[in-house]
């Protein structure tokens, strides 16, 4: 399973696009944790205290964020999904 990183997130993944071997139907949270068990660094930039993701990180399945979708982050992935994960972005 492919997954895109964007911004700060590249440098700790060590680019845009890393592969991911995972079953199929696996949830967006179990994927979240393989992210953050592959990227220790990540953890800190992703979730709070609790392991909430933060409000200002977006985990898109297919264009929709995941927050938002009806199962949040027990919503299925294929291996057939994109999924993009972006920290917040300044600028001006």
């Amino acid at each position: 399973m492919k997954v895109n990183f964007f911004a700060t997130l590249r440098d700790i993944a060590g680019g845009k696009s890393v592969e991911f071997e995972l079953d199929h139907g696996v949830t967006a949270q179990e994927l979240l944790e393989a992210i953050m068990t592959r990227f220790p660094p990540m953890r800190k930039e992703l979730v709070n205290e609790e392991g909430k993701m933060y409000g200002h990180v977006h985990f898109f399945i297919n264009g929709r964020d995941v927050q938002f979708m009806e199962d949040d982050f027990q919503t299925k992935i294929t291996q057939e999904d994109t999924v993009n994960v972006f920290p917040a972005v300044g600028g001006g």
